[in-house]
């Protein structure tokens, strides 16, 4: 069995290792939409490395969740290898899904290699926009969230919080998958 490990990341620029992960969220859900269980963190930033001049003004603009991301920081080397404990408890074979999963698993990959030594996803990694494209029948660039249907969505927040937003997109991708299995 699968069990889809929606994942969303916070970070201070746009690759790892000159820059950091700040905190990440996963939600384990069934194919039925059943939550199984949840991981968060907030991280150290990496030695030497600094925040993207344009991440950090996006930042200022969204204090509260730059305040939330920052709060209980924990060192990645002690993080990365609890979560791949977390990961080989779940209930089946963990799939790495996210909007977008080039970002945000690039982050979460290179973060369990280099402080896990290991990924438990290997490279099962799911795009929800991906997904999209393929059921709505519509160019990539074009499969954005507002031209997804509502009845896509639950009434979930987008609040920037890494595992709020693992949630709210792990419905999203569990509603799209039981209409695309219909």
């Amino acid at each position: 069995m699968e069990i889809y490990v929606s994942t969303d990341i916070e970070t201070d620029g746009p690759i790892p290792g000159p820059y950091s992960m700040l905190s990440f969220g996963s939600a384990a859900y069934e194919a039925d939409k059943t939550l199984i269980s949840t991981f968060e963190a907030n991280l150290e930033t990496l030695p030497g490395a600094t925040g993207h001049p344009a991440t950090m003004q996006w930042w200022q603009q969204n204090p509260e969740a730059w305040q939330a991301c920052r709060q209980n920081l924990q060192a990645p080397e002690v993080v990365m290898p609890n979560y791949v404990a977390w990961l080989k408890s779940l209930p089946g074979k963990p799939v790495f899904v996210a909007y977008p999963v080039a970002f945000d698993f690039m982050f979460v990959y290179w973060y369990l290699i280099r402080f896990a030594g290991e990924s438990p996803f290997s490279h099962s990694a799911l795009d929800i926009k991906t997904l999209a494209m393929a059921m709505l029948n519509r160019d990539y660039r074009d499969s954005t969230k507002r031209n997804m249907p509502p009845r896509w969505f639950d009434n979930l927040p987008h609040t920037h919080q890494a595992l709020d937003d693992a949630i709210e997109q792990g419905t999203l991708f569990c509603n799209m998958l039981a209409e695309h299995l219909k």
